[in-house]
C-alpha cells in the first residue's frame, strides 16, 4: 500500500460512525492484505460495561503452554471514542505500524497510554 493510499484509508476510517462500520470499510479494501486482516477479526470484539464506560475489547482464544485454551482480552477503545484509536490499534496489531505514525497520518495528536 502506498503512503497516500494509507493516508486516505486512515482518514476514511476516522470518518465512520463506529467500529463495525470501520471494520466493514477495511474488509472491503482493495488491498488484499488489509481486507484479509480485517476479515480475520470478525466476531472477535466484545462490548463490556466497566467503570461506567462501554469498552470495546478484542478477544481471542489461544492454547497456553499446557495446551489448554486461554482467553486473551485487549482493550481497543471505548464506544464513542474517535476511531483513530481503532485505526491505530488495527495497523499496529496487524502490520506493525506504530500508533504514533497512524495518528500523525490522520493529523491527530497521539497521547502515550498511561502506565498502570
Amino acid at each position: 500500500m502506498q503512503h497516500n493510499e494509507f493516508e486516505v484509508l486512515v482518514k476514511e476510517i476516522c470518518s465512520k460512525q463506529n467500529l463495525p462500520e470501520a471494520l466493514e470499510l477495511l474488509k472491503s479494501n482493495e488491498d488484499t492484505e488489509v481486507s484479509e486482516a480485517a476479515q480475520s477479526l470478525v466476531g472477535q470484539f466484545a462490548l463490556a460495561d466497566v467503570e461506567n464506560e462501554k469498552r470495546i475489547y478484542h478477544v481471542t482464544v489461544q492454547d497456553n503452554d499446557e495446551g489448554e485454551e486461554q482467553e486473551f482480552v485487549e482493550h481497543v477503545m471505548n464506544e464513542g471514542d474517535d476511531l483513530i484509536k481503532f485505526a491505530a490499534w488495527f495497523f499496529e496489531s496487524m502490520f506493525e505500524v506504530k500508533a504514533k505514525d497512524t495518528y500523525q497520518i490522520a493529523g491527530k495528536t497521539y497521547k502515550q497510554p498511561k502506565r498502570s
